[in-house]
């Protein structure tokens, strides 16, 4: 079968919008991630088989998972499970085929499965990577390169994870309310970087992460109707909201990349910015300040743009030390270091990039960007110039690029002219 029969095009469909949710869907009746991914792999190797020959069923994603359901009974049959065991399990997978099959909002156990993988029982360094993987369908490698480790290293710990799933038998169920605080951490963790990696998709580009920041959304919105009594649950949704509202004006209409001090706030979805400041407000009364509530509130003083009030970057500087002191992650460094070098001068956020460990520094873009920029501002445009060649050398985005190299030639221009 050619890739443009299509038989071929309904598979690949389904692989690309329903995958995960059926794997998530066959993990919550059997009770074992590796066990669905694996069940579910060889459905769509049947399908391939099938579907030429037999038609494209009426409902794709009802077939598979018929198919990867059988598999994942005959495994239990295979290890000696109890009838009675298994009796249930056709019972349970029946009911949900039943579901779909009569055209019921198919199940969706996304989150489920990211409480899951929060397991107290499961290393911590594995946790974020294992959701990932599972409700994203990232591979070692992709989850790798994030972490910045060896993607033979990852493909370690991730097996680790799912083992120590099995092999402990943990419970396929969100925790009740007084296991939540260890958990909910790392699945808002988890959300946002979801959310991080379709941040900086390319506008029309058919990539792989295209649609992550509306998955991370929705997430965000099912467990903003789970959890209402949490703050950071509110926190996290207001920040994705905020950046969201500022997504039509990213890109020029060539395109090219435009910084978040030039866009033109008329393009930003102002429904969005009200709701985000809306879930702040109710956040704030629930006197639980968290990460994501500092980092949605610095949005939110960058939407007040939009109302024509000028960018307050003592207040951003000052939500960034709070944030440093909760979150002292990288970005929250080199971010907090370019808001007081608004307000304080270059010189002043010189001194606290001097502060970053080198190593830490070396593969980070955004240091080296804004480096740059502090260096054009103290006249210094040697330095400025090598610091931005070093941003573009590591810079992934094309249109991102495209405006450091904009940058270079302005700064190649006036050096020129200095001369």
């Amino acid at each position: 079968m050619g890739p443009d029969h299509p038989a071929h095009a309904a598979v690949a469909r389904v692989a690309r919008e329903s995958c995960r949710r059926l794997i998530a869907l066959l993990a919550s009746r059997s009770g074992g991630i590796a066990q669905a991914e694996d069940a579910l792999a060889d459905a769509f190797r049947s399908a391939l088989e099938t579907w030429p020959n037999q038609g494209i069923p009426r409902n794709p994603e009802a077939w598979l998972l018929t198919a990867a359901r059988r598999r994942v009974i005959d495994a239990h049959r295979h290890d000696a499970v109890r009838a009675e065991a298994v009796t249930t399990l056709l019972s349970i997978a029946d009911e949900a085929m039943d579901g779909v099959e009569e055209g019921a909002a198919f199940p969706d156990e996304r989150l489920k499965l990211l409480f899951v993988c929060a397991h107290p029982a499961i290393d911590v360094a594995a946790r974020t990577p294992l959701m990932l993987q599972v409700v994203l369908g990232l591979d070692a490698g992709d989850i790798a390169s994030a972490f910045l480790v060896k993607p033979a290293t990852m493909a370690q710990r991730l097996a680790r994870a799912k083992a120590k799933i099995r092999d402990a038998r943990i419970s396929y169920e969100v925790p009740d309310h007084k296991a939540l605080p260890e958990r909910l951490d790392a699945v808002l963790q988890a959300i946002y970087g979801i959310y991080g990696l379709g941040w900086d998709e390319l506008l029309g580009a058919d990539s792989p992460r295209r649609g992550h920041a509306a998955e991370a959304v929705e997430l965000g919105r099912l467990l903003h109707l789970q959890m209402p009594e949490q703050a950071e649950v509110k926190g996290l949704l207001a920040l994705m909201l905020h950046c969201e509202a500022r997504r039509p004006a990213r890109r020029n209409a060539s395109g090219e990349f435009v910084p978040l001090d030039e866009q033109d706030t008329s393009l930003w979805l102002h429904p969005l910015i009200a709701e985000a400041d809306e879930l702040l407000a109710q956040a704030s009364l629930l006197n639980t300040l968290g990460r994501f509530q500092l980092e949605a509130a610095i949005q939110s003083v960058h939407a007040r743009r939009s109302a024509g009030y000028a960018t307050d970057w003592q207040s951003i500087a000052l939500l960034y030390d709070g944030l440093a002191s909760r979150a002292p992650a990288l970005g929250t460094w080199v971010a907090r270091a370019s808001a007081w070098s608004k307000v304080q001068g270059p010189d002043f956020a010189l001194q606290l990039l001097a502060q970053l460990p080198t190593e830490a520094v070396e593969g980070y873009q955004p240091y080296w960007v804004l480096l740059s920029t502090l260096m054009q501002r103290l006249g210094r445009l040697k330095e400025a110039s090598t610091a931005l060649e070093r941003a573009i050398g590591l810079c992934v985005d094309p249109a991102t690029r495209q405006y450091l190299l904009q940058q270079a030639m302005f700064i190649s221009v006036s050096m020129r002219g200095h001369a």
